[in-house]
């Protein structure tokens, strides 16, 4: 028996990105467990409350949990230090691109950082996007 993919949601700030993905995610896949990880406490919750069903916060848990999550989901500023106005550290950004974990990321043109390409689309679109390839990811045995 295959073992379940482990998915982890990744967010800071006030968590907007991070509930929105866990609302996506879990209404597309309502059995997956979904871990939230929060760079605080706010986004934890929020997460949590979107219907996560595990949570924590802080670097350690980014740093333990990366280490053999099978999907990490979140903004694409969890894979640079100092980003999130400083709430990713360099260690979490390190632990987020090193994971052996398939990442699919929000792109947010913020924080002194623009991803070229990417066409002219809401947030709620980028986010509705990324929860339905996490899906197709999960479903994919």
């Amino acid at each position: 028996m295959e073992r379940p993919k482990k998915v982890l949601i990744m967010d800071g700030q006030g968590g907007k990105i991070g509930k929105m993905l866990v609302e996506q995610i879990k209404r597309r896949c309502p059995a997956q467990e979904l871990i939230a990880l929060g760079t605080n406490s706010i986004a934890t919750s929020a997460m949590l409350k979107a219907g996560a069903d595990q949570g924590a916060t802080g670097e350690n848990p980014v740093l333990v949990n990366c280490a053999d999550a099978d999907l990490i989901v979140g903004p694409v500023g969890i894979l640079m230090a100092d980003s999130l106005l400083g709430e990713i550290t360099p260690s979490m950004a390190v632990a987020v691109g090193r994971s052996p974990a398939q990442k699919i990321l929000v792109p947010v043109n913020r924080c002194h950082m623009t991803v070229a390409g990417i066409g002219q689309y809401t947030l709620t679109e980028y986010v509705e996007m990324a929860a339905q390839m996490a899906a197709e990811y999960i479903q994919a045995g």
